[in-house]
C-alpha cells in the first residue's frame, strides 16, 4: 500500500490577503480546508498514511487535523524550521516513513479529480523511479512542459518558454519509489522540478508520465481558489471529502455546511458554499462566493464573487462584487 506526502508549508503570497493568517492549504473551499479535499483524495486511492510537510503556520494544521483518526488516517508532521524547496521538503518528511512502499507526494495547491489509483498501478507497473502526473492544456507557455516518447517515459523537464513543445504540464502529483526518495539529500534547499526531476532524465532513469485530462486546477490566485469551490460545488471536481463532513443542504446551486443559517428568503446560487455557524439573512443575495465559517451577510446585502472570511460581516444592504473581506477591510480580488 503506497504512502503519500503532502507539500503545505509554502506561504501563499499569491493569495495575500487571505493567507495573512491562515496558510494557503487550510483556507476554505466547498466548505472544508483545501488540504481535507486533498487527503480524501489520498484516502480514495487507499492511501492512509500521509505526513503533512509543515512551515508557515504549521501548528493550524496540526490543531485541526491532530492524528487524522476522525478521517480513518495516519496522519504524521514534518515541520521545516527554513524552507527547504520542495526537494528537501520531501526528503525530511519522508524521515518519518519507514517504507519500502511508493511514496505518492502531492502539491498544497492543486486540486485534482485525476485517477490516482492507477497512477500508482502503471508506476509500480514500469517499476519507475518517479511517475509524474500530467494533464494537457491549450497553452502551456504560463507553466514550462513536460514531452513524453511514445511509450510514456519522459524526456525532458523545461522550464516556461514561448514556443512549448508539448501540451502536457506537470501537475503536481508524483509517485516515488522509496529509494529514490531516499536518494535526495537531507537539510538541503533542493527542488525537485528544477534539479532532482532533469538530473534524472539525464542519467536515464526509469521516469515516466501519467497522462489523465480530469479535473485539475491551480489554485494559486483568489480567483482560482473561488472558481476551484464553485468547481467542487457543482459536481465539476470530485467532492469525495463532503461525504465525511457535516452537510445541512447541497445542490448544484449550493453548499450549505451543517449549522448555517440560511433565511428562506435569501438566495444562494451559482456554487456558492455557506460554512457552518455563518449567518445569511432575509433578502441577501449569494452569488459564485465563499462565505467562510463564522460569517455573517446581513439582510438585502449583495455578495458575489467575493470570499467574505471567517468571522467577517457584510452590511446590511451593500453589495460586494469581486472582493476579499474580512472583519476589519473589504479588498478588491485581483484579475
Amino acid at each position: 500500500m503506497a504512502v503519500g506526502i503532502l507539500l503545505v508549508g509554502g506561504f501563499g503570497t499569491r493569495l495575500m490577503p487571505l493567507t495573512k493568517n491562515t496558510p494557503k492549504p487550510m483556507l476554505t473551499i466547498a466548505g472544508l480546508p483545501v488540504t481535507e479535499h486533498q487527503l480524501a483524495m489520498a484516502r480514495k486511492a487507499g492511501i492512509t498514511t500521509v505526513v503533512l510537510a509543515t512551515s508557515y503556520l504549521s501548528e493550524i494544521f496540526t490543531s485541526y487535523f491532530g492524528d487524522g483518526s476522525k478521517w480513518g488516517m495516519n496522519l504524521l508532521y514534518a515541520t521545516e524550521e527554513n524552507p527547504l524547496g520542495t526537494g528537501g521538503a520531501i526528503a525530511n518528511a519522508a524521515s518519518m516513513l519507514d517504507t519500502d512502499e511508493s511514496i505518492v507526494v502531492f502539491n498544497g495547491d492543486v486540486l485534482s479529480s485525476h485517477n490516482l489509483s492507477e497512477q500508482i498501478h502503471q508506476h509500480e507497473l514500469n517499476e519507475a523511479e518517479v511517475t509524474l502526473h500530467l494533464s494537457a492544456v491549450d497553452d502551456a507557455r504560463a507553466y514550462g512542459c513536460v514531452p513524453t516518447d511514445s511509450v510514456g517515459r519522459v524526456t525532458a523537464f523545461l522550464e516556461k518558454m514561448d514556443n512549448p513543445i508539448s501540451h502536457n504540464i506537470n501537475a503536481g502529483c508524483y509517485v516515488f519509489s522509496s529509494s529514490t526518495v531516499n536518494s535526495i539529500p537531507k537539510n538541503q534547499v533542493i527542488s525537485v522540478e528544477r534539479e532532482i526531476f532533469p538530473q534524472l532524465i539525464s542519467t536515464h532513469a526509469r521516469v515516466f508520465s501519467y497522462i489523465d485530462d480530469s479535473y485539475w486546477l491551480d489554485i494559486g490566485t483568489p480567483k482560482a481558489l473561488l472558481k476551484g469551490s464553485r468547481d467542487l460545488v457543482q459536481g465539476l471536481a470530485d467532492s469525495s471529502a463532503l461525504l465525511m463532513a457535516d452537510v445541512e443542504q447541497h445542490s448544484d446551486a449550493a453548499l450549505i455546511m451543517s449549522g448555517a443559517t440560511v433565511d428562506p428568503s435569501a438566495k444562494v446560487e451559482d456554487g456558492s458554499c455557506v460554512g457552518a455557524g455563518s449567518i445569511v439573512e432575509s433578502g441577501a443575495y449569494i452569488s459564485g462566493s465563499i462565505i467562510d465559517h463564522g460569517a455573517v451577510v446581513e439582510s438585502g446585502a449583495i455578495v458575489i464573487d467575493s470570499f467574505v472570511a471567517s468571522g467577517a460581516r457584510v452590511s446590511r444592504s451593500t453589495q460586494i462584487v469581486d472582493s476579499f473581506v474580512t472583519s476589519d477591510e473589504i479588498l478588491t480580488i485581483p484579475g
